[in-house]
């Protein structure tokens, strides 16, 4: 059996280079002043696609994203390891999104692509941290979902045998499709970039991607796949008040670095007697214990 797989990917900042310019005046983050990763939590996703794919001959994968122009990187860095194709939704009624509008957005965008078989995302955004997009993806399709999977076991008889790492212990369940996976951290790492698949996709790029004189223009009209697709809300028959900044009703008042400094210190050696005397300090302050 061959399934139609989206893996739902996001470009995020580096959180852990966050400074003094690191949002914007609207509370909206500054992505022009931070390095841009591909979300970790998505990359396992990736290799759970991925994995299905290879178990299931004839099953595609591909990569829906959103962000700016430069955000295209995610869908190269998919198609680097075995992805098929990938999607980037890329518009100003796109910006400022949260979690609702995002949600919308790629919910509008999955109906567009059509009969997916499967959606699979990272449980969360490293820049968020919310973990709500995949459900409310889930819940704005009619999908049956399961969160904090550790493995797809496999599929059969159009039942998906999941690997769930949940508080205090895995359980393992099973879920018809048409589904949508979130994927735990606890997931297997996802494969390096495959070099012959790096030449094959290197000059691959959205249209927005490209300068006014692209030395590649002649290369794109010869090798149709190295255009992505690119979306916009119009697209994706969007309605543009559920989309972006308009669409979101969670708004970011501030953001602020907080610094958690020592009221006193207290300098030990290495002896027996200063160890029990610390131990015996914690355990009556009942900080452990």
């Amino acid at each position: 059996m061959n399934y139609k797989i989206v893996v739902l990917a996001k470009q995020v900042p580096d959180t852990r280079n966050v400074g003094k310019d690191a949002m914007t005046a609207e509370g909206t983050v500054n992505r022009a002043a931070l390095p841009a990763i591909f979300n970790p939590d998505d990359l396992l996703a990736l290799e759970q696609a991925l994995r299905l794919k290879e178990k299931n001959p004839g099953s595609t994968v591909g990569v829906l994203t959103m962000g700016p122009p430069r955000a295209g990187e995610i869908i190269r860095q998919g198609l680097y390891r075995g992805a098929d194709t990938g999607w980037l939704l890329t518009d100003r009624l796109f910006a400022g999104a949260d979690t609702l509008a995002t949600s919308y957005a790629l919910a509008t965008a999955i109906q567009k692509i059509g009969k997916v078989d499967i959606v699979i995302g990272g449980r969360q955004a490293i820049d968020g941290d919310t973990a709500q997009v995949g459900p409310q993806v889930a819940q704005k399709l009619g999908l049956n979902q399961v969160t904090y999977a550790e493995e797809i076991l496999g599929i059969e008889n159009g039942v998906a045998t999941i690997r769930r790492h949940i508080d205090g212990g895995v359980e393992t369940v099973q879920a018809p499709l048409p589904i949508l996976i979130t994927v735990n951290g606890t997931a297997e790492p996802c494969r390096p970039a495959n070099a012959r698949l790096v030449m094959k996709y290197k000059r691959a790029s959205c249209p927005m991607e490209r300068s006014g004189e692209d030395p590649y223009a002649a290369l794109y009209a010869e090798r149709p796949y190295l255009t992505l697709n690119q979306w916009s809300v119009a697209d994706i028959d969007g309605d543009p008040m559920q989309c972006g900044l308009a669409g979101s009703p969670t708004k970011v008042k501030a953001v602020m670095n907080i610094v958690f400094q020592a009221k006193e210190s207290k300098t030990l050696s290495g002896s027996d007697s200063d160890v029990n005397g610390l131990m015996k300090e914690l355990l009556d302050e009942k900080i452990i214990g």
